[in-house]
């Protein structure tokens, strides 16, 4: 039988930032992730230090000492959601989870995502092989099923359907030119 496990002591101040400064070497993340992080550190060992702790203002401290930055972090999980071919709905959506501002957000977005969203959405498309990159042609509820995929995805309703209709082996390149 092996003996209870002591407790671990309540955090201080220099507890918390060796905490902080573990997490942003080891992860890219952003000021609210970094002190959402610190808060779960906080609840699950408790407060011993001589002041109130301060997760947020730690986590700005970090990004005045330049550990955390989000709009790079914006912009680079903006870029691997893009190559994945997911599209400009989708991408915000994950940003604003992580706790990216609106401003970095929509300056992440524009170069990564809305500037070639169709060449997004083919992406998607040739990883789940649907319409042009599909074995064969698909019926009207497999049609509706991709489609939805497609708009669960962030792509716009009007570019999924008309990805989803093209048959296996059109050019989609030649046919989405204008979209």
């Amino acid at each position: 039988m092996t003996a209870p496990r002591r407790p671990l002591p309540p955090l201080n101040s220099a507890d918390l930032e060796r905490y902080a400064l573990r997490y942003v070497e080891r992860y890219a993340t952003t000021r609210a992730k970094l002190a959402a992080y610190l808060s779960r550190k906080l609840r699950e060992r408790g407060w011993g230090g001589e002041k109130s702790p301060d997760p947020e203002g730690l986590a700005e401290r970090m990004a005045e000492l330049g550990y955390v930055n989000d709009r790079l972090y914006a912009e680079s999980k903006a870029g691997a959601m893009a190559r994945r071919g997911l599209g400009a709905r989708r991408v915000r959506q994950a940003l604003r989870f992580d706790g990216v501002g609106e401003g970095d957000a929509e300056a992440a977005l524009a170069p990564a995502v809305e500037a070639d969203g169709v060449a997004s959405a083919l992406a998607f498309a040739r990883r789940r092989r649907i319409g042009p990159y599909g074995r064969e042609a698909v019926d009207r509820p497999g049609q509706e099923k991709q489609m939805a995929a497609m708009i669960r995805a962030g792509h716009s309703p009007s570019l999924a359907r008309a990805i989803v209709r093209m048959m296996p082996g059109d050019d989609p390149e030649a046919t989405l030119a204008g979209a």
